[in-house]
């Protein structure tokens, strides 16, 4: 059985060996398509088996969907609320694995506080309380200690403003306090699940497109001026997300739009708890308003149907913008206006086409099946069950190919940056009491070396004022993250980029930094 002997550390002179040695030729066991959540996972299940696996993704990791979502580890609730209960169960059961084995240090407990503001019904109250009893049924039946996520309770008036200190006074009638799971950022729990597979062993190739992929194999292009490339693979995943039917013809996908904006936490008290607040009319669907890293409040989630071309970069509309700021000013002590978002980001859910109807309708059920061209495509699902996705995925191809793989591991296989992870990573120095609360947030065990290793001049200083980004953190992209320039690092390795103004603050610092540690690896 292969072990995590290898480096975790991804860079721009690891992607160059790696590329020279495929070009060498001889067949991998699995190529896979698609850097995201889901194509990660799958290359850490298939590397962690003992496999030999290259990752290719057009852009970089993290790219696209897996950047977009609201960066919950949900429970599972509002899928036995539809009905779907294996949806559900299998949430629960992925939220506990994150929580408690795989990636405790990238998710912490999240109070989720639905305030009875004279805007929620009794009708939404009674419901959603009884959801909230129903999610920690899911709670006890993943055998998640209350420990880890506590019970939910009723809290009175003056709790539900120390929690959420912008919320509506007049009428306030208290609230309903419940728990789930939050990521400190999406972008990272993909980074770490690259990292860790390179550590097994996977070749990860950011900037590098497929085409003409078909069940040997794939025809690779390198947007780094390295030409074309012919890689042939006993087994073909597909887990390109919404241009998964680039590789697959007989999946009809009809993508929705989820749009969320970016306030600044001090503009709402700067909570500890998300505040839940119902959508007019319904007992089912909320907006979310979720505290975030760098000082910022996140608010989200539309469902709208995102017919046409897929772009790169999907855009929110005003529509989409207006009804979030005003449902969460429903139940506000001052409604928020336009001027008050910061920024706004929106991704596109991978949904396969189920007909006429709400996309918000549509199971959230993943997708993984063999294609008449016999490559394994896997989409669909949640973040929080990636792993679930992946595992089913890598069965399948072993299965159609009739690869020598044992069983997967991931179930208990703490990625880097975990305690306990395999993946043998240098000691930082210092003490580790001594660093900064969100350096461990961001990075775990590896907190003490990303300051410890770097080498540009006042790694602890942050790279601009007022953003909590250590100058070390920009330098530990490029050398071990796989940033191979300025926007992966403003964009997905930092976040900065979540907000225009920051990254106006922080791109000439930034791109200075990058261009420094490029050119001292080369």
């Amino acid at each position: 059985m292969t072990d995590a002997s290898g480096s975790p550390a991804l860079s721009a002179a690891r992607r160059r060996r790696e590329l020279d040695a495929l070009a060498s030729g001889g067949a991998v066991d699995l190529l896979v398509i698609g850097g995201g959540v889901t194509g990660a996972g799958v290359a850490l299940d298939a590397a962690a088996r003992g496999l030999r696996v290259v990752l290719v993704e057009a852009h970089d990791l993290a790219f696209g969907t897996s950047r977009w979502s609201s960066k919950l580890v949900h429970g599972g609730l509002r899928y036995l609320a539809s009905g779907d209960v294996a949806v559900a169960r299998e949430s629960a059961i992925e939220r506990h694995v994150l929580m408690t084995r795989t990636a405790p240090h990238l998710v912490r407990p999240l109070p989720q506080l639905l305030p009875l503001v004279p805007s929620v019904t009794a009708r939404q109250a009674v419901i959603t309380g009884t959801g909230f009893a129903v999610g920690d049924g899911l709670r006890l039946l993943a055998r998640t200690p209350s420990a880890t996520l506590p019970r939910p309770r009723r809290i009175s008036r003056d709790q539900v403003l120390r929690l959420s200190p912008a919320t509506r006074r007049d009428g306030l009638r208290g609230g309903l306090l419940a728990y789930d799971g939050q990521l400190v950022d999406d972008a990272r729990l993909v980074v770490a699940l690259a990292r860790t597979a390179a550590a097994f062993g996977a070749t990860i190739l950011t900037r590098m497109r497929a085409r003409s992929a078909d069940a040997t194999g794939a025809v690779l292009e390198d947007a780094l001026g390295g030409g074309t490339l012919r890689l042939d693979a006993r087994a073909v995943v597909n887990a390109a997300g919404v241009w998964a039917g680039e590789f697959d013809e007989s999946i009809h996908l009809r993508p929705s739009r989820g749009t969320h904006i970016v306030l600044d936490a001090a503009a709402l008290g700067d909570p500890t708890a998300a505040l839940t607040v119902p959508h007019p009319g319904s007992v089912s669907r909320f907006v979310f308003a979720l505290p975030q890293q760098l000082g910022r409040v996140v608010v989200g989630l539309t469902d709208e149907d995102a017919p046409g071309r897929v772009p790169d970069v999907p855009e929110p509309t005003e529509r989409e913008i207006a009804f979030l700021l005003q449902t969460l000013s429903s139940a506000l002590e001052l409604p928020l206006e336009r001027a008050d978002v910061l920024g706004a980001f929106a991704g596109l859910r991978p949904l396969i086409d189920a007909g006429p109807g709400s996309t918000a309708d549509i199971s959230r059920r993943h997708h993984v099946a063999a294609s008449p061209s016999g490559v394994v495509t896997v989409l669909g699902g949640k973040l929080t069950t990636y792993r679930a996705m992946a595992q089913q995925a890598v069965d399948l191809a072993v299965r159609r190919a009739g690869l020598d793989a044992g069983p997967s591991r991931t179930r208990a296989l703490p990625l880097v940056g975990a305690p306990g992870s395999p993946v043998r990573i240098p000691t930082g120095t210092g003490a580790d009491a001594a660093l900064p609360v969100s350096l461990t947030a961001r990075f775990g065990s590896e907190a003490g070396r990303v300051l410890a290793s770097a080498s540009c001049v006042d790694p602890a200083a942050p790279i601009a004022a007022g953003i909590d980004v250590t100058r070390a953190e920009i330098a530990f992209a490029v050398t071990d993250e796989g940033a191979l320039d300025a926007d992966d690092v403003l964009e997905r390795r930092t976040r900065i980029g979540l907000v225009g103004a920051d990254r106006d603050r922080a791109a000439a610092a930034v791109a200075e930094l990058v261009a420094e540690t490029l050119a001292r690896a080369a």
